[in-house]
């Protein structure tokens, strides 16, 4: 049983993990992120997202004891290996130097921020318990994922209060449709609520309830579920070879729950 002065060192110990968790797999992760879809599209983004599964079953191997088998390097090999054959496709703009620079850095950013969210998922894991707690001690995912929300605006705020402030004689200078800032507004509430809130809220309990692997898999469908808004709502032209990379990396994921059984 635990004594009346350790549950509070733990309970510290658990919010730096979650804090920490917030910084960089919200705050940094999702700034990546969401560059990353003004850069390469938000298609190709989330393909690149797809190599979160894969770090985050190396981390949980290396941190947490959470074992890898056979299936499970196989699925890392399929999901990288899919998400290299769509990246590795040259689009007909990218004869320009420039364009393809902006590509890379689109790329690069989007690699970043798989990395972001792996950490991130670690961090959220040890800091609910797992791992180091007994149950009776560990977090809910509601507390800790409130924790990790505080935790992110803080990082993130002065970031935006820069931005907001660079950009603010092009802003007063720029044209814009009758009402645009309103819907801006909207679907940046509607995508918070959506995302950050409910979103995160149900990884955290799936990341509780299972391995992280499996949870991350679980998270990485999104690449697969997108391909439709992309053509019908983006106008995209998505290739048949775009839509079998992200099947495969998919697929690649999926294995990794063959390591839990």
């Amino acid at each position: 049983m635990l004594s009346g002065t350790w549950v509070p060192h733990l309970a510290a110990q658990q919010v730096w993990l979650l804090a920490a968790s917030g910084l960089i797999g919200l705050s940094l992760g999702d700034l990546a992120l969401f560059t990353a879809y003004v850069r390469i599209g938000p298609r190709l983004a989330m393909l690149l997202m797809t190599t979160a599964p894969l770090l985050v079953a190396l981390l949980g191997w290396g941190f947490l004891g959470e074992r890898l088998g056979a299936w499970g390097w196989l699925g890392m090999a399929l999901t990288l290996g899919g998400v290299a054959w769509v990246v590795l496709e040259r689009p007909a703009e990218s004869r320009d130097a420039r364009h393809r620079a902006h590509r890379l850095s689109g790329i690069v950013l989007g690699v970043v921020a798989a990395a972001c969210q792996a950490i991130g998922s670690l961090l959220s894991k040890a800091g609910i318990g797992h791992g180091w707690l007994p149950p009776e001690a560990q977090l809910a995912p509601q507390t800790a994922s409130l924790v990790r929300m505080f935790f992110a605006a803080l990082g993130v705020l002065p970031l935006a209060a820069w931005l907001v402030l660079r950009a603010r004689r092009a802003t007063l200078r720029a044209v814009r449709p009758p009402g645009t800032r309103r819907w801006g507004y909207f679907f940046t509430l509607c995508g918070s609520l959506v995302g950050p809130y409910l979103g995160v809220w149900a990884s955290l309990e799936a990341f509780h309830r299972t391995s992280l692997g499996i949870a991350q898999t679980l998270c990485s469908l999104p690449p697969v579920l997108f391909l439709p808004l992309a053509v019908w709502v983006y106008k995209e032209r998505v290739t048949p070879r775009a839509v079998w990379g992200a099947l495969v990396a998919v697929v690649g994921t999926a294995l990794l729950f063959v390591r839990a059984g």
